[in-house]
C-alpha cells in the first residue's frame, strides 16, 4: 500500500454484522487491513449484539430480515436509521466514505443520500433484473451518481450494475488473507476420498441438493467417497433427501472458525461449489484455491470467470447433477490431473491476496479524494423525502 498520510475512512456495511456473509467478511478484512497500515477506520453496520463488536464497529441498530436474490438479507432502513447514519457522518470527520452495496435499501444507500464529499461505492451483487431490489431505479440513479468512483467485485457484478443503473465500475475482486489458507494443516478426519461443501445450505441457491443428487452416482464408482458439509442449516432436512444407504457418507461440521476453515479446505480431495445462481464472486473459491484444493464448480458466470473458464477449476453445467458426478469421478480417478488443477488454481489465487487487492482499492481512494475536500452532511436530502414521503413514512 502506498506510504501516504493516514486517512480517516468510514466504511458502511449494509448487512447484519453478526450474520455470516461474504460482504461482511470483505468489510471486516478491509477495515482490519487499513487499520494495520496506519489508517483510522470506523465501520457502521446493523448489529444484533452490540456487546461483542470490535472497537472499530459502530452499531446502526438491529437489522430486519428480508428475502432478496434467493437468500435472506438482514438490513436496516428507515427514518430512525437515517438519523443514526447522519449522526455517524457528522461525528466522523472522514476523509472518505466507502459504501458497500449502496443500491439496495440499506444504511449504505442512506449514507449516500446523507453525505457529500469523497465517496466510493462497491457493488457486490449479481442478479437478474426482475429479482433484484432495483425497482426504485429512477430515484437511485442520481444518488449513485454522487459516488466519485464505483467498484464491482466481478464482471458479473459490473454487468448487473450496468443493466440496472446504466453506469459502469472498476472491477476489483474481493480479498482474502491467502497465506492463512496456504498454511492450513491437513486433518486426518477430513482427508481421504472426501468432497467438501461450505455455505448456508438451507438456501436453495447454494445448490447442496445438486451435490446430494450426484452422490448416488459417484458412490457407485468411488465406494469410499465421503461428503463433508460445513456451515449452518437443518441437517435433518438434508438427510431426508438422501438415499438411506448413503446417509453415513455425509457428515456435518456446522460453522467453522477461520483456522478450522483453512485446515478443512487443505484436507479435502475436492471442493465442490454447486451454487445455482445469485453469486457475484465466490470468496470460498478464492479461499479453496489458496488452500491448494482442487475445485469443481457450477458454470454460473461469476464462478466461470473466477476459475478462468476451467483453467483453475473444473466446471459443470449449472444444476446438472449427472454432469457434476462425472466431473467428480474424473478427478478422483486421475490424481495427476487433480494435482495440476489444484496447483494452477493456487498460483492464480494469489491475485486475491489482500496485499494486492487493498493496493487497488487504495488507488481508488486516491482518485476519489480530490482537492482536500472532506466528507460532510448534504444540505439537500430531497431523494429521501421522495422515497418515504413528506411525513417520513412509507
Amino acid at each position: 500500500m502506498p506510504n501516504l498520510k493516514p486517512l480517516k475512512i468510514g466504511l458502511v456495511c449494509p448487512y447484519g454484522w453478526d450474520a455470516p456473509g461474504g460482504v461482511q467478511n470483505h468489510v471486516r478484512d478491509l477495515a482490519e487491513y487499513l487499520i494495520a497500515h496506519g489508517h483510522k477506520v470506523s465501520v457502521l453496520a446493523p448489529t444484533l449484539d452490540e456487546e461483542a463488536l470490535p472497537e472499530y464497529v459502530v452499531s446502526a441498530g438491529k437489522p430486519i430480515p428480508i428475502p432478496w436474490n434467493g437468500a435472506v438479507a438482514r438490513v436496516l432502513f428507515g427514518p430512525i436509521a437515517f438519523a443514526r447514519v447522519r449522526q455517524w457522518i457528522a461525528q466522523g470527520d472522514f476523509d472518505l466514505l466507502h459504501l458497500h452495496e449502496p443500491a439496495i435499501p440499506s444504511i449504505s444507500l442512506l449514507a449516500c443520500w446523507a453525505a457529500e464529499g469523497p465517496m466510493v461505492g462497491t457493488f457486490h451483487a449479481a442478479a437478474k433484473k426482475q429479482k433484484a431490489i432495483y425497482a426504485i431505479g429512477p430515484i437511485l440513479e442520481p444518488v449513485i451518481e454522487k459516488l466519485n468512483v464505483r467498484i464491482a467485485v466481478s464482471e458479473a457484478a459490473r454487468a448487473t450494475l450496468s443493466e440496472h443503473l446504466e453506469t459502469d465500475a472498476i472491477v476489483i475482486p474481493n480479498g482474502i488473507y491467502g497465506s492463512n489458507f496456504r498454511n492450513g494443516t491437513a486433518q486426518p478426519q477430513w482427508s481421504g476420498q472426501t468432497i467438501g461443501f461450505m455455505g448456508r445450505f438451507e438456501e436453495p441457491r447454494k445448490g447442496l441438493s445438486v451435490l446430494v443428487d450426484a452422490l448416488s452416482i459417484v458412490a457407485r464408482f468411488v465406494p469410499e467417497i465421503r461428503v463433508i458439509i460445513a456451515g449452518p442449516g437443518d441437517t435433518e432436512e438434508v438427510l431426508k433427501k438422501v438415499d438411506p444407504q448413503l446417509r453415513d457418507r455425509i457428515s456435518f461440521l456446522g460453522r467453522l472458525h477461520e483456522k478450522e476453515k483453512a485446515d478443512f479446505l487443505t484436507s479435502l480431495t475436492l471442493y465442490v461449489a454447486p451454487n445455482t445462481g445469485g453469486e457475484s464472486f465466490g470468496i470460498i473459491l478464492a479461499e479453496a484455491m489458496a488452500s491448494g484444493a482442487a475445485i469443481v464448480a457450477s458454470d454460473i458466470p461469476a464462478f466461470a470467470s473466477l476459475l478462468g473458464d476451467g483453467k483453475y477449476g473444473a466446471l459443470f453445467a449449472n444444476e446438472d447433477s449427472t454432469q457434476l458426478a462425472h466431473a467428480i469421478i474424473d478427478l478422483l480417478r486421475d490424481p495427476a490431473k487433480r494435482k495440476a488443477l489444484a496447483l494452477a488454481g493456487q498460483e492464480h489465487g494469489k491475485i486475491f491476496d489482500w496485499d494486492t487487492v487493498a493496493e487497488q482499492i487504495f488507488s481508488v481512494y486516491q482518485m476519489a479524494i480530490v482537492g482536500g475536500q472532506k466528507v460532510g452532511l448534504a444540505s439537500d436530502n430531497r431523494s429521501w423525502t421522495r422515497l418515504l414521503g413528506r411525513d417520513g413514512q412509507k
